[in-house]
């Protein structure tokens, strides 16, 4: 059944995106495919949510567990849901357990227990408890997102991807054309970083996105953000900045996509990459652009997680063991170069990536990656080529020789550490008399032997 709903949903989607391809609209007209696109979301969310609801517990991961939908609600409930005004339009997204929670005030638990006090003198219960502080964050929401806005009006119309497939930009020289790239990639995304930020701070006002509380005592307000600016222009690898960019939409794509066609007891590989990043274009519409750019970022993640698994342990220490909950690894100046490559070649596929995005034509996508030589291919070509001929299987007998080595290490020091620990054995110290005593004491001993000796 979430298939189905998926399927048709989808295809519903795809009908808007063909009208408007082919009426001749542009993307500054206002039409239904971009609402319709957060309504697929919570659509097949929805099934998928229900479906778990008649699943066994045990089948069940954690998000699985915590958003199933056990009882169907009332068609207004639904409604409301489905048309949750602060995220209608461009997102973002939520499930239905998160919106009935936000409605039920269920969301602000902790907040009642803290604030319990507090109602009992005054004697006014309030059906639905908000805590304090979320005006605070909405508003400043609402400035960054004007800022990110400022700066799309002001420097958007100079640089964007379209001048990569213009004379002018063809006649720089090859530097200047990859730096002048990476600033046209920053102005591209502001439109982005303006609309969900501000999108963000109206459904805080309303209520949603309460995470708790911080150390200080503040409310945290975590709960609806759709985006992280600065993870994304400063991401370590693919996986930082992909997690960071339309969280919302990532969300969707990993429960109802990602997990899904991955067979049960497997993990998630190339394949299951592929069709997430092929539903996402598809999602977004028909232009070949699209399809251009997720089919490469499916290479492009695929290289960051070979890259994560077989280099980065080489420039950690052999005995750290990276796993969830544990402590970030020691920043040595092996590890924080690594980290400085990977903020460079992060940002640089990801503006490389996203040209036929915005170009959408393949004749324009072609153009663009043509005047900047091609360079990503050729990175995440050349990168894979090294791990599959055998880059791999050295990086590992590499890495196992370190970690023998730091085990004999280690097992040498605990030796040490207890040879140390073990009480001391008492020693005589022989103290030599002084030289002119023991002189004295031979002479005496001498002249007796001799006196002896003429006696006899």
């Amino acid at each position: 059944m979430p298939w189905l709903v998926l399927v048709f949903t989808m295809a519903h989607l795809t009908i808007s995106h063909v009208i408007r391809t082919f009426a001749g609209g542009d993307y500054e007209t206002i039409e239904i495919s971009g609402p319709q696109m957060v309504l697929t979301m919570k659509l097949t969310t929805f099934a998928w949510n229900v479906w778990d609801g008649r699943r066994p517990s045990e089948d069940l991961d954690k998000w699985q567990t915590e958003q199933r939908v056990v009882e169907f609600p009332s068609l207004i409930e639904f409604l409301g849901y489905a048309f949750y005004f602060p995220g209608f339009l461009v997102g973002p997204y939520l499930t239905y357990n998160e919106y009935q929670a936000l409605v039920t005030g269920s969301l602000y638990k902790a907040a009642e227990q803290r604030e319990e006090s507090a109602i009992n003198e005054t004697n006014h219960l309030s059906q639905r408890l908000v805590p304090h502080g979320r005006k605070r964050v909405a508003y400043r929401k609402m400035f960054k997102g004007l800022v990110f806005l400022v700066l799309f009006i002001l420097f958007y119309p100079e640089y964007n991807f379209t001048i990569t497939v213009e004379d002018e930009f063809e006649s720089r020289r090859l530097f200047s054309r990859i730096v002048l790239l990476q600033f046209c990639g920053f102005f591209e995304r502001c439109k982005y970083y303006a609309i969900w930020t501000l999108t963000e701070g109206a459904s805080i006002q309303t209520g949603l996105g309460f995470t708790g509380y911080t150390e200080g005592g503040r409310t945290k307000w975590e709960g609806a953000a759709n985006v992280d600016a600065w993870n994304i222009e400063f991401a370590e690898n693919t996986k930082v900045l992909l997690d960071s960019w339309n969280m919302k939409t990532n969300i969707w794509l990993r429960e109802c996509v990602y997990k899904r066609v991955t067979p049960k007891g497997k993990k998630p590989g190339f394949r299951s990459s592929l069709a997430t990043f092929m539903t996402s274009a598809f999602w977004h519409g028909i232009a070949p652009g699209y399809y251009l750019s997720f089919f490469f970022f499916a290479f492009v993640q695929t290289t960051g997680r070979l890259a994560r698994s077989y280099l980065r342990p080489l420039l950690l220490p052999a005995n750290y063991v990276s796993k969830r909950g544990a402590a970030p690894p020691p920043q040595t100046r092996k590890k924080q170069l690594y980290d400085v490559l990977g903020v460079l070649a992060t940002v640089m596929l990801t503006n490389y990536g996203t040209l036929p995005f915005m170009l959408l034509t393949i004749d324009d996508s072609f153009v663009a990656w043509n005047s900047v030589v091609w360079y990503g291919h050729f990175l995440v070509a050349g990168a894979l080529a090294f791990f599959y001929l055998g880059g791999n299987v050295l990086l590992t007998q590499v890495q196992a020789v370190r970690v023998k080595q730091a085990g004999y290490q280690m097992e040498r020091d605990e030796i040490n550490r207890n040879v140390r620990s073990l009480p001391g054995t008492p020693v005589k110290t022989t103290t030599l008399p002084p030289l002119d005593e023991a002189a004295r004491t031979l002479e005496k001993r001498v002249a007796g032997k001799r006196g002896n000796g003429f006696a006899q």
